[in-house]
């Protein structure tokens, strides 16, 4: 049952929007490359790219980590970025 889950197109995309869902609930960009790297291996998969279980998983491995170094890259704290707290909310005005 997991082989033929695996294998077809909309459990991908179910997974790619689970896992935005929870990237709204723990922010932060660290399930978005995830999200993605599942809708983009549900779409291979939509579009009839003829392959296994393993390499599925590999597909997904790949495309999650490479969006996840991408929105790293575009949305992460930019070297030498420090954020610096000039009022406490406990200070009195």
């Amino acid at each position: 049952m997991l082989t033929t889950l695996v294998g077809t197109w909309w459990a991908w995309v179910v997974l790619g929007f689970a896992l935005g869902v929870l990237e709204i609930l723990a922010p932060g960009y660290i399930f978005l490359g995830f999200a993605i790297g599942a809708v983009v291996t549900g779409a291979l998969v939509g579009f009839g790219i003829p392959a296994g279980v393993p390499a599925l998983i590999l597909i997904f491995a790949i495309v999650s980590v490479v969006a996840w170094l991408v929105l790293r890259r575009l949305v992460g704290v930019r070297e030498g970025q420090v954020k610096l707290w000039d009022r406490d909310i406990n200070d009195n005005p």
